[in-house]
């Protein structure tokens, strides 16, 4: 196979599996198989990565946690989630962990093991590492980035959810591609699920409330 064939074939992988992929989930897929669908394709993420030339999964330990930008993305999600919270819930941002906080210690011990780590490891070290031959120069491959991170969760259909997937894929995007670091990408995205679950914006995420606008 000649250079520019495997090129135009990596093209497709691209645009089929950070576009069409989502999109038929999001147009066609009832709820009840949302989840089971974005596991599998999670699962061919990880295959691809790891078949990917030259990589090596230990390179995602590389680059250092630094603390100064974590904690100063910390301050600012949590006054932002706060504030969507404020408006969402009617002034109860503290209802749901009230309520549940049995679930809610659940979702904060489990979330960045099994939501920020499978999705931190598809959308930055596999978009970046094996397609970065692809991508644009500059911030335009970050935001690019964050555009298709909101469009994968294009599922619950709402508003809400796409502009925090693609605020926080901005964030996480210039931790991977400017910091350099997997691990602060890693941290900030489970810093701000956490922040988003406990101060009840969960419901946004949460399937059996998804409702297709057509």
């Amino acid at each position: 196979m000649t250079v520019e064939a495997r090129r135009w074939r990596l093209r497709a992988e691209f645009w089929a599996f950070f576009l069409l992929l989502p999109l038929g989930i999001a147009l066609f897929l009832p709820a009840r198989m949302m989840f089971p669908a974005l596991f599998a394709a999670t699962a061919l993420g990880v295959v691809l990565l790891h078949t990917t030339p030259g990589f090596r999964w230990r390179s995602l330990l590389a680059g250092s946690l630094s603390a100064l930008p974590l904690l100063g993305f910390a301050a600012v999600t949590l006054a932002a989630v706060l504030a969507v919270s404020w408006w969402a819930t009617g002034g109860r941002p503290f209802a749901f962990a009230g309520r549940n906080p049995e679930l809610l210690a659940m979702i904060l011990l489990l979330y960045p093991l099994l939501s920020a780590l499978p999705q931190e490891i598809v959308f930055r070290a596999l978009f970046f590492r094996r397609y970065r031959a692809l991508l644009p120069r500059g911030n335009a491959a970050i935001l690019l980035n964050a555009g298709l991170f909101a469009t994968a969760h294009l599922m619950y259909w709402s508003w809400v959810v796409g502009v925090m997937t693609f605020v926080g894929g901005l964030a996480f995007a210039w931790a991977y591609a400017r910091r350099r670091s997997f691990l602060l990408a890693l941290a900030m995205h489970a810093l701000a699920g956490q922040m988003v679950f406990a101060l009840g914006l969960g419901m946004f995420f949460y399937t059996g409330n998804v409702q297709r606008p057509f």
